[in-house]
């Protein structure tokens, strides 16, 4: 019991997630006179991943994307391509943000970039306030379902789930999300009539000569893995040495020199954190197995859910509460291990269930009272968060509704890998 308490004092005090974690796995394996070295042989298992690889080559290109002047170039297209539609420069922030975000993996990054860059100009063209501060708030997290990932790849390598099929499972998805917001935002635009961008082919084919080193990287990534040319593990090192040498050498928006070697810091330092936290938390998933807690949470769940779909139910409002509380990596690495060994035995398909539990997740980014969305748009912005509680609520609607059809139609996240036949 004083353990306990100390540990979670030590959480209120503010200690690095990390170090409860070490603590919890090394004193549930002394206390059951287990070797501690098991913690290190799971830093060893995970270390030996071939997939491990892609979480700090996609997290460097990200951050390269980021800190140059992607995000602005990728605005350009999508304003050109689909500025002439009802609400177009809503829908130019959607699927700008949602771009952005499969790249960076960080949905604070992408409000601070894409949002302060899109506010004003939504702004600037008329658009309510409160939409606009909604929209740029609501898209922070949209993407996360679009390969490569980040909580993509790290859902697989937790739940043991093929992170081929979870790129394939999270496309469909994905474009439900994307799409629900984009009829909401035309729908405001028309009975708004706010301002349209003419469509002009040459405005487009500048635009897309301007980003034309860049829109490729999707259909690169993906069609060399899904064309059998390269492993996920391969795309990211294509991606991460194309994106270098597209930033440095012919964009030259970053400095070899000057800019480099602080990105590489700081997306590293990203990266070690999840690493870290992700070896510990897996030591202690370990003993969690060992002492069959999964299988007696499922006895006891089993006591009083006798059906997948009320199962389902509860498990949603389960993840949109720890969505709104722990961030999507500490999230992944703590809940999955428990609730994986329940869903696979009410008959979820694992793959599915991974885009559950990240649907989830991302909508919890924008979930009151302390969803992260809100926190750094309040930041950012200077509102109030009380303010953008009320704000979210219709983007909140909208995601809750696509939640539900992604959770009971598991066709959204299996049609592509059953078509592909992806092993």
């Amino acid at each position: 019991m004083s353990t306990t308490l100390a540990l979670i004092s030590f959480a209120l005090l503010g200690a690095p997630l990390f170090v409860i974690f070490g603590a919890i796995a090394l004193y549930s394996f002394f206390h059951a006179n287990i070797d501690t070295s098991a913690i290190m042989i799971e830093f060893y298992r995970m270390a030996s991943a071939p997939t491990l690889i892609t979480i700090p080559l996609f997290t460097f290109a990200g951050y390269l994307m980021a800190e140059s002047g992607t995000p602005k170039r990728l605005v350009n297209v999508a304003q050109a391509v689909l500025g002439w539609m009802p609400g177009g420069l809503a829908i130019v922030t959607i699927f700008s943000c949602a771009f952005f975000t499969a790249f960076t993996g960080a949905s604070g990054v992408t409000i601070i970039a894409l949002g302060g860059l899109m506010y004003p100009i939504l702004m600037r063209e008329k658009y309510d306030d409160k939409f606009a501060m909604g929209l740029v708030t609501s898209c922070g997290s949209l993407g996360l379902l679009f390969p490569p990932s980040l909580p993509l790849i790290l859902y697989g390598l937790i739940a043991n789930v093929n992170i081929d099929k979870l790129f394939l499972a999270g496309i469909i998805p994905g474009i439900v999300l994307v799409t629900a917001l984009s009829l909401y935002g035309m729908y405001f635009g028309s009975k708004k009539g706010v301002h349209r961008v003419p469509f002009v082919l040459k405005n487009v084919f500048k635009s897309v000569k301007e980003a034309a080193w860049e829109t490729p990287l999707p259909f690169i990534i993906l069609g060399g893995i899904y064309g059998g040319f390269i492993t996920a593990s391969e795309a990211a090192a294509v991606t991460a040495f194309y994106v270098l040498i597209v930033e440095v050498f012919i964009y030259r928006d970053i400095k070899l020199f000057k800019d480099v070697p602080r990105i590489i810091r700081e997306s590293m330092l990203l990266v070690g954190g999840i690493l870290i936290i992700l070896g510990v938390a897996m030591g202690m998933t370990n003993y969690l197995v060992d002492a069959r807690v999964p299988m007696k949470l499922f006895e006891w769940v089993s006591q009083y859910i006798s059906s997948k779909i009320m199962f389902l139910v509860l498990l949603n409002i389960f993840l949109l509460i720890v969505g709104c509380l722990m961030d999507i990596f500490s999230a992944t690495i703590v809940v999955v291990p428990l609730i994986t060994p329940i869903a696979y035995k009410y008959g979820v398909n694992p793959v599915h269930l991974g885009i559950i539990f990240l649907t989830n997740l991302e909508i919890g980014y924008l979930t009151p009272p302390v969803g992260l969305n809100l926190f750094i748009s309040s930041f950012r912005f200077g509102r109030s968060i009380i303010q953008l509680y009320r704000i979210a609520i219709p983007y909140l609607i909208i995601l809750i509704i696509c939640l539900i059809i992604i959770t009971y139609v598991p066709w959204f996240s299996t049609f592509l890998v059953d078509v592909l036949q992806v092993k």
